[in-house]
């Protein structure tokens, strides 16, 4: 495959986990969290797909890095594989239910899974445009990797486990909240793919110095 066939594939991949998530919240009863649809009849589907499908664009950006930048984005690679090894583990392992008192296995499987994912891509992103030229498309990347830092954040902060929830009401919005942080992540995976697989110039060639010593005429 050439870098911008991977590009595309990654850019594919990571749209159809945003149609998943369209069609969950447009068809399915609404939920607190989008891992909650998998709970309802009918919501196995679209989560197991957009997950797998998210895993996915992840290791296809990973492997275009791979072909373009092996030394370069050797760490930024390593936080990918992560983030799709968290997402299939999500996948494989639902959510608890939402009024059940008993934490299973396979519910807190899917807990620390999910946080690798959400802590894992903004880094990655990050890194990825570390040490980079400043120009707009890598300008981009590391916007869009601060706005799902901050997002995350904001997210963790408003989330019912937190104590900091009841301060601010984060009961009240804290779905809403992943949902943005969620987006946000698969806007990065497009942003990455879109600039990393874009041509670099070469650096116009300098001609060396002419050493020769002058002649010396008589």
């Amino acid at each position: 495959m050439t870098p911008r066939s991977i590009g595309w594939t990654t850019v594919l991949s990571a749209l159809a986990a945003m149609a998943c998530l369209a069609y969950a919240e447009v068809t399915l009863p609404g939920q607190p969290l989008i891992s909650d649809y998998a709970l309802v009849p009918g919501g196995m589907a679209p989560v197991l797909i957009g997950m797998l499908a998210l895993a996915g664009a992840c290791l296809f950006l990973a492997y275009g890095l791979a072909t373009r930048e092996p030394a370069r984005t050797a760490a930024t690679r390593v936080l990918l594989m992560a983030t799709a090894a968290g997402l299939m583990l999500s996948a494989l392992f639902p959510t608890d239910p939402r009024f059940s008192d008993v934490s299973s296995l396979g519910g807190e499987i899917h807990r620390w899974a999910a946080a690798v994912v959400f802590t894992a891509l903004p880094v990655a992103g990050w890194t990825l445009a570390r040490a980079r030229e400043v120009l707009p498309r890598w300008n981009l990347v590391r916007a869009v990797s601060l706005t799902s830092a901050l997002t995350l954040a904001a997210y963790l902060a408003a989330h019912p486990a937190s104590f900091l929830s009841s301060l601010i009401n984060g009961g009240a919005y804290y779905g809403l909240l992943e949902r943005a942080l969620v987006l946000s992540e698969i806007g990065l995976i497009v942003v990455m793919a879109l600039t990393s697989a874009r041509r670099t110039r070469p650096a116009a060639a300098v001609p060396a110095p002419d050493r020769r010593p002058d002649r010396i005429t008589a």
